[in-house]
């Protein structure tokens, strides 16, 4: 019985060392500076570099890959969840999402932060330092919500300009 257990132990430690010759590929796009979330107008300097502590390893072209991202079968999981984040949200790649889609942005940031659910619990879990106050979610919750209604505004602006446009005027310029 000790001997079955013995070449089970062999034969799974084996299969262990072969498999960490079968690696995802874990890359950093390149990013244009100019399209990143740290241009945005408006976005607290507390606001970023909270992001860049706890959002940017998944949701970034700047992930900071930790070293049990080099062990099979882990690596497979991370890069799973960061290719997943920066296919939902790229905070390098804000700059190039068109209004509507920053809007629908920032109100899944405050949902997912308000609740709870960003940062993932199992990030947390080896992340300790990406756990937010109270303080800290208040703080990302009101940016959010206060860039959504400076966007509503903006948005509001730029259609009564354009029904303004569209009101026929005489030879004179006057209105009709």
């Amino acid at each position: 019985m000790k001997k079955t257990f013995t070449r089970i132990g062999v034969v799974l430690l084996g299969l262990f060392v072969v498999a960490q010759f079968f690696r995802p590929e874990r890359i950093n796009p390149p990013t244009d500076p100019a399209a990143s979330v740290r241009n945005y107008k408006g976005i607290p300097p507390e606001v970023i570099s909270k992001m860049e502590a706890v959002c940017f390893d998944c949701h970034s072209n700047e992930t900071h890959w930790p070293w049990y991202s080099n062990v099979t079968p882990v690596n497979y999981l991370i890069v799973n969840d960061v290719n997943s984040g920066r296919r939902r949200m790229n905070f390098s790649e804000w700059g190039n999402y068109s209004p509507g889609k920053v809007h629908s942005l920032l109100d899944n940031i405050y949902d997912q932060v308000y609740n709870h659910e960003m940062p993932l619990p199992k990030y947390r879990l080896l992340h300790p330092a990406a756990r937010l106050t109270d303080a800290e979610v208040k703080m990302i919750c009101d940016w959010a919500s206060g860039e959504q209604d400076r966007l509503d505004q903006q948005a509001e602006m730029k259609s009564e300009t354009s029904d303004q446009q569209k009101v026929p005027h005489d030879s004179t310029g006057t209105k009709k």
